[in-house]
């Protein structure tokens, strides 16, 4: 597994080769979990289930892809952005070749919900670790360029998988899709990384490991000591200092030998070796809790939870409002969910290079975006026509691109070291949102039988993420604290230099 060093691999060069083999990675594995709604109707036709414990499937493959992101994220850092992605095609593949001969909605909920979900986990966040590795003043392009291969696979297999329903039946588009995911092996050759993970220098230090490893008890077998004597004219061979070696093989040595042995030593060495297994995870948590005590980064993650909990739910329902409004009869040629997947992609290009400039505050920006998508979600139940749910639905679709800035934002509030340990706890909190975001969504309409007051409930939770992001980064925050640091370093100088300022007071006097 060869690195590649040097400052002349950033922002250019094997670079791009990263940036389509990644693009062609969340193509592959995102394609299906975004165009879950074509196998939905077909799902519930098959196992004859409730709307509601069908839809926990499309809901948990996006959630726990999402959750997972600290594990996914940990496993990038020791092993690599190339083994796991070879790892996320067995997950992504297995799991949909697993689906094609489920028996239950139960069993859809583990094959396509929970193994497809992780498997996506690891492959976006391999790939946007590698990505950011190899890319410093162009990264927010590269990632929009990435992420947008979600929202070309999701248009581009919603129509496939229609196609192969057709031809092959649901259990052959499963089967026929997973074969595809298995490229995602192919993928992950070109994903070279600029410095060896953490486990691969592991294995280098044990190979070039000379040094006996230290013993856990050692055995005392001899005292020497040295004493100073006289010597005597008769005696020339007598020396100033004589060593004296008595060994220690006393019965009372012997019997706590024994007693060490069976108790003290076995019990150091189990808990040394605990110790020394923890002692990661340890650091791991210790490093989280650093991350969360950021003011930026814990706005930053609630505001991704409020969004993801607001703004996924209503893009699934938005056919539906068309439909029970009477404003379209059956589906359209272009449904309202392809159009947000076109404009999502359009969307994470145009932020990814507006985030490039260097008047353009990312924070900002992504909070701009926030206040759009709150902003259209709370006129949907106000359109009374499918051409304004057109046009709300593209502008629903724009700002969601604003997943392209994610990786980027986090960059610039805890630096390159710690993006992925910061970005997996980030995308946990989207998982969270995403996952309950459905049954909140569903619990609103079994209430009202309406959709307004829920799109009302969406769109209040990003206008608030928005609001939040914005107030947590105004520069008046870093002035207070910049003063308030001033006056206590004013407060610590007057304290150790008394005799300075009575000397001042006596020279004006």
């Amino acid at each position: 597994m060869g690195a590649v060093k040097g400052e002349g691999a950033l922002d250019g060069g094997w670079g791009w080769m990263i940036v389509v083999a990644s693009f062609m990675a969340q193509f592959l594995s995102f394609g299906s979990p975004q165009s879950v709604g074509v196998l939905y109707p077909k799902w519930l036709s098959a196992f004859q289930e409730g709307k509601g414990m069908t839809a926990w499937v499309g809901s948990m493959v996006s959630g726990v892809a999402l959750i997972t992101s600290p594990v996914c994220s940990a496993c990038v850092d020791n092993f690599g952005a190339r083994p796991v992605t070879v790892f996320s095609g067995v997950m992504v593949a297995g799991g949909l070749m697993l689906s094609a001969f489920a028996p239950s909605v139960s069993f859809l909920i583990f094959s396509y919900g929970i193994v497809v979900g992780i498997g996506c986990g690891l492959v976006y966040a391999a790939t946007l670790t590698i990505t950011c590795q190899y890319f410093d003043k162009r990264r927010g392009l590269a990632l929009g360029i990435v992420t947008t291969g979600t929202s070309v696979g999701g248009f581009t297999y919603a129509t496939l998988q229609n196609e192969l329903i057709e031809m092959f039946g649901l259990e052959g588009c499963l089967l026929i899709i997973g074969a595809l995911a298995l490229n995602l092996m192919a993928c992950a050759g070109p994903m070279r990384p600029l410095n060896l993970p953490g486990y691969y220098l592991k294995q280098r230090a044990v190979l070039q490991r000379t040094e006996e490893p230290e013993t856990l008890y050692t055995k005392p077998t001899a005292i020497i000591i040295d004493s100073d004597l006289k010597t005597t004219p008769s005696s020339a061979d007598n020396t100033a200092t004589i060593k004296l070696l008595i060994l220690k093989e006393s019965t009372e040595l012997q019997d706590s030998e024994g007693e060490r042995q069976g108790g003290i030593l076995s019990c150091s060495i189990v808990a040394r070796a605990i110790k020394k297994r923890m002692r990661p995870y340890g650091r791991y948590l210790v490093e989280a809790v650093e991350l969360l005590q950021d003011r930026i980064f814990i706005a930053f993650c609630i505001a991704i939870f409020l969004f993801s909990l607001g703004a996924f739910p209503p893009v699934l329902f938005m056919e539906d409002v068309a439909q029970s409004e009477g404003l379209i009869d059956g589906i359209a040629l272009i449904p309202l969910v392809s159009i947000v997947a076109m404009t999502a992609g359009i969307g994470k290009l145009v932020l990814g290079v507006l985030a490039d400039m260097q008047w353009v505050n990312s924070l900002y920006l992504y909070a701009l975006t926030l206040t759009g998508t709150g902003a259209a979600l709370l006129l949907i139940p106000v359109a009374k026509s499918y051409m304004g749910l057109q046009v709300l639905s593209a502008v629903v679709g724009f700002f969601s691109g604003n997943w392209s800035l994610t990786s980027y934002i986090t960059t610039k509030i805890v630096g390159l070291e710690r993006l992925s340990q910061a970005h997996g706890i980030l995308m946990c909190f989207g998982g969270f949102g995403i996952t309950l975001g459905p049954p909140v969504v569903g619990w609103f309409f079994d209430w009202t039988q309406s959709y307004d007051l829920a799109f009302y409930f969406s769109g209040t939770c990003v206008l608030l993420s928005g609001l939040l992001l914005f107030l947590a980064t105004l520069p008046c925050w870093n002035r207070m604290s910049e003063e308030g640091n001033s006056a206590a370093k004013e407060d610590i100088n007057t304290s150790q230099q008394p005799t300075l300022d009575c000397d001042k007071v006596a020279s004006v006097a």
